[in-house]
């Protein structure tokens, strides 16, 4: 008897889920402590089982559905951009219970098209940055979902999946990922309904920066955690930051399934290596200053130190062992230099 009722309870539990389109990843929210299933809806739910498992995965080896992801998301961007598609708003922020409050301009009405609406800003001190006089502390880059692991090795082993997965792979250059070979990782998953502006989570100068070509797979955990290497295989951006306190950071921001663009600032692309006028070295980037946007979809930022140059933040350890992620806001606190500033 109290085998059934522990069985009701479980189908009464699932049930609520499902009528509440919880069907998400379990994540954790830090400030509130409470462990929660992500809003998602159950097409999207439906679409990733399908897609992800092992036939699929052999299957996507072959052009033929790399060519249908592009098309969609070539799709995607002419509609998001085309002012009609302001009517989305309204549904999308109730569906994810957005805060509007948070954004400038608050008011859905003032958005010209859903693209305008994605790309929105926070308002003026709605994100603090945790410590912002003291270079040591690395600040969270994106309002997000996010692990941390303490070797690339522990990341594959244990969240991204991917065949083949590495630094040098996720970069395409064996020679400048080698300070990061198997350094610390954090990785960062941005769902529709975040702010998709990301930030530096520390102060250094940049010293290179590049752009990857690629598909557009989706970076929910079911596609991380498949087979197939969907972070080094998607369309990407990436820049190293050198610092004092952490060594070189990598920053790679990854595009993912109907996502159009990913932009870095023109403060970051204004460095012209190997140029007669090369400024590489010379422009520095605060901790927490904006650093690009990514344009419709999901997304994802892969923030790779060198290893034993970050201590990070015990709670963030402690779920990303339990493979549970961390739903966190910019710019609070991602962990602590270990290496004294040279």
């Amino acid at each position: 008897m109290q085998y059934a009722h522990s069985l009701a309870d479980y189908g009464l539990q699932t049930a609520k889920l499902i009528q509440n389109r919880e069907v998400g990843w379990l994540t954790k929210n830090r400030k509130t402590g409470e462990f929660v299933r992500e809003r998602q809806p159950l097409a999207k739910k439906l679409r990733m089982a399908v897609l992800f498992n092992p036939f699929i995965e052999w299957v996507d080896r072959t052009s033929l559905f790399r060519f249908w992801i592009h098309e969609k998301t070539d799709h995607s961007q002419k509609k998001e951009s085309d002012p009609r598609s302001k009517e989305q708003i309204k549904s999308f922020v109730e569906f994810y219970q957005i805060d509007m409050d948070e954004f400038e301009p608050s008011d859905i009405n003032a958005y010209s098209s859903f693209q305008e609406f994605f790309i929105r800003h926070h308002k003026p001190n709605a994100r603090p940055v945790a410590s912002p006089e003291d270079p040591s502390v690395a600040t969270m880059v994106a309002d997000s979902r996010v692990v941390v692991y303490d070797s690339v090795e522990e990341t594959h082993k244990l969240w991204i999946k991917g065949r083949d997965f590495s630094i040098a792979q996720l970069i395409s250059d064996k020679v400048a990922a080698r300070p990061w070979a198997n350094g610390a990782v954090a990785s960062f998953r941005l769902s529709p309904q975040d702010y998709h502006r990301y930030h530096s989570p520390v102060r250094g100068v940049v010293r290179w920066w590049k752009e990857l070509d690629g598909d557009y797979y989706s970076v929910d955990p079911v596609a991380i955690r498949s087979d197939i290497d969907v972070l080094a295989a998607n369309a990407r951006s990436a820049f190293c930051l050198s610092t004092s306190e952490f060594g070189d950071v990598l920053f790679v921001a990854i595009g993912a399934l109907e996502v159009g663009t990913v932009k870095l600032s023109d403060k970051i692309t204004c460095v012209l290596p190997g140029s007669a006028h090369n400024n590489a070295g010379k422009v520095t980037i605060e901790k927490g200053e904006e650093v690009g946007f990514f344009e419709f979809g999901g997304s994802s930022i892969i923030i790779a130190f060198e290893r034993g140059r970050i201590r990070f933040d015990e709670d963030l350890k402690g779920v990303s062992a339990q493979l549970i992620e961390m739903d966190v806001e910019v710019g609070m606190t991602l962990g602590k230099a270990t290496a004294p500033a040279s």
